[in-house]
């Protein structure tokens, strides 16, 4: 669960491009501090009329309380020069321990926020640069943070909450970012950005038409065979059968990697999921060698993952429902840049402070030089567990770090399209408490590129890149006399994230690229005074029937499946800019400055169909008998809700997906 309480002051959320001049954190003499509220802690669901009283005197609470560092707006403006090519202090990355130097939280800070807790009665669990976690009873959290913890009755359930907005006392104030985590509703599961390619009881088909095969079958490419047996669908033509599902080496060759050879030698990826597998590496090693790679070379492959601390495994899952994504996150990363190193991180649950736990780690360390994370949020929900500008400041504090220090993070755009209620109400991905249409977090915040996902058809087995277009699908099934299809179900299922973002201003890199229309369009379909953020950045492949194989065990017999969604597009582009890495030969760091320079070299993804007002894009998926029963479906491409791919920008896939070009603008 991904507890999100605690309002801050929102940092500057707008970058800003062109040649900056470093400054000095000011020495002009900073006035008093004064006692903080946190606007927010006491959240909305929080009512009057809901309270039950107080938690019993023995119940110990656990929070965060997150540092405030030095010199934010300094540390905003090196995050900003040294990202953009157009700067001349582009490039010019810190250590850690140049970076915690200057802008990290300094000793003395760490020390006062530390004694200001244990003198409250807390105690201190632990501490890293960014945070301190405490925990303590009743008495305790009320000394420290000036109101104490009440139950409330909500929807039929007890939970626990402030009773109003925390206070920091003035002696910390200016030390503490934010907190987070006191109150135990509003909470969220995080799950992963992908879905096994599969069928359910509700998709039942009817029986076998005249010439359909009884048997599964696929196309090697898109064309390749026929459906000739199938009912008229959208044309009195015969559609294609779906493609088999991907492998790495006809990836590696639709994007360019193989023409480039590049293979990651140099770089790092890091992945970050929830929990570990415990058959990683063997799996990921048979994966490899059964579609024709090299797997792992010793020490190629480490991870950090600490059973002993896992949380919340009910609530979000636990490891066996985490290790698909592990494994599809791993084997893509390694597949599309077979020489760089991975480096698995497993946070110990899925809520948002582990979760930026495992990211603080690989940057505070330097553990990596691109990190992929395919998990993500909705922020603005029906029962009122927005994200809050506390989770926001904190995530953005460790962006910004990973930026001054050369690291590239992405974030999945999500699998929802437009993630408003329409899509929610049928799509198989979808958080349904979700309040209006809107952009995804943290895939929107500015600092992080947002990977949004395409449907890819091949020209040959090989891998020729044929076309793509936008990840987006609605299906139709096999009617009980198999004469004709049955929309199944309608009107969306899985598409690609992406939008324009309420809560973040448009960033430097995005002006001149985004159309003004867009950044000034909210999801909602209301009119910004101010341009706004718009994802995704780019994509690659992710859509549900252009599918990926991955291979998987975690304790049971090893087997491989097709597995879609954007989860499959952000470790399939960490591993484009590993290679990329390989090409410069040095750390690209955050790369959002340079994608838009250079978003003349990517692929331009048009849903052509739509563009010139055609039937869609379609193909018939063949599972073959199920139950007696033949499992068909006819899928209609590039229907992501409001989302659409058009020439130039666009909201449902960015600048578009790398090619051969954008790799070779590396080479010196």
């Amino acid at each position: 669960m991904r507890a999100r309480i605690g309002v801050v002051a929102a940092a500057s959320l707008a970058l800003v491009s062109g040649s900056l001049i470093l400054a000095m954190p000011s020495q002009a003499t900073a006035p008093a501090p004064a006692a903080k509220t946190i606007a927010g802690t006491h959240p909305k669901w929080a009512a009057p009329s809901a309270d039950a009283g107080a938690v019993p005197a023995s119940t110990e609470i656990t929070g965060t309380v997150y540092l405030a560092g030095q010199d934010a707006k300094g540390l905003t403006t090196y995050a900003t020069a040294v990202s953009d090519p157009k700067s001349a202090s582009y490039g010019k990355f810190l250590s850690p321990a140049a970076y915690q130097a200057r802008f990290g939280a300094t000793k003395a800070q760490v020390k006062a926020v530390q004694q200001w807790a244990t003198d409250s009665g807390l105690t201190v669990v632990t501490t890293t640069e960014h945070a301190i976690t405490v925990k303590g009873t009743n008495t305790a959290i009320t000394k420290a943070f000036g109101t104490g913890i009440h139950q409330y009755r909500v929807s039929g359930k007890l939970q626990h909450a402030p009773a109003r907005d925390v206070v920091i006392p003035a002696k910390v104030s200016s030390a503490i970012l934010g907190v987070n985590g006191l109150a135990s509703a509003g909470t969220n599961v995080v799950k992963p950005d992908s879905r096994k390619v599969s069928t359910t009881p509700a998709d039942k088909n009817g029986k076998p038409g005249k010439g359909l095969p009884t048997e599964a079958t696929c196309s090697d490419y898109w064309g390749q065979k026929l459906a000739k047996g199938a009912p008229a669908g959208f044309t009195k033509s015969p559609v294609p059968f779906d493609q088999c599902s991907f492998y790495p080496s006809q990836l590696r060759k639709a994007y360019g990697i193989t023409a480039s050879g590049l293979t990651g030698k140099g770089a790092t990826i890091a992945v970050v999921d929830a929990y570990g597998s415990s058959t990683m590496l063997a799996d990921a090693n048979q994966y490899a060698r059964n579609h024709g790679d090299k797997a792992f070379k010793s020490g190629q492959y480490t991870e950090i993952v600490d059973p002993s601390q896992w949380t919340d495994q009910d609530l979000c899952g636990g490891p066996e429902g985490w290790a698909p994504e592990e494994a599809l996150d791993v084997e893509m990363a390694h597949g599309l840049a077979p020489d760089a190193d991975v480096l698995y991180v497993g946070a110990d649950s899925c809520n948002d402070d582990d979760l930026l736990g495992a990211i603080s780690n690989i940057v505070d360390n330097h553990r990596a030089d691109v990190i992929t994370n395919s998990w993500g949020e909705i922020m603005h929900t029906t029962d009122g567990a927005d994200v809050s500008a506390t989770e926001i400041a904190a995530y953005e504090q460790v962006f910004q770090e990973a930026a001054i220090e050369g690291i590239t993070i992405n974030f999945s755009a999500g699998d929802c399209g437009d993630s408003g209620p329409v899509a929610a109400s049928t799509g198989a991905n979808c958080q349904p408490d979700t309040l209006r249409a809107q952009a995804n977090w943290p895939d929107s915040d500015p600092w992080v590129t947002s990977v949004g996902g395409t449907a890819l058809g091949l020209a040959s087995k090989a891998g020729a890149y044929g076309f793509e277009t936008d990840m987006g699908t609605e299906r139709s099934a096999l009617s009980a006399d198999g004469k004709s299809w049955t929309p199944l179900p309608a009107p969306f299922y899985f598409g690609g994230g992406g939008g324009t973002s309420e809560d973040f201003k448009q960033p430097g890199y995005q002006v001149g690229v985004v159309p003004t229309l867009l950044s000034h369009t909210l999801m909602t379909g209301a009119t910004s005074r101010t341009a706004q953020r718009v994802t995704p950045d780019v994509s690659m492949n992710g859509d549900l029937y252009t599918s990926v194989l991955v291979g998987i065990s975690d304790g049971a017999d090893y087997s491989e499946g097709g597995y879609g969604g954007t989860s499959v597009s952000s470790p399939e582009f960490a591993a484009v800019q590993a290679d990329a890495i390989q090409a410069k030969h040095r750390p690209i760091g955050f790369a959002n400055p340079t994608i838009y320079d250079q978003h003349k070299k990517f692929t331009d993804v048009v849903d052509k169909a739509a563009q010139k007002g055609r039937i869609p894009l379609t193909n018939v998926t063949d599972f073959g008998v199920i139950n007696g029963t033949l499992s068909v479906r006819l899928i209609a491409f590039g229907q992501d809700t409001t989302l659409n791919a058009v020439p130039g920008f666009d909201n449902a896939t960015g600048v578009g997906s790398p090619t051969l070009a954008y790799l070779k603008s590396f080479k010196k």
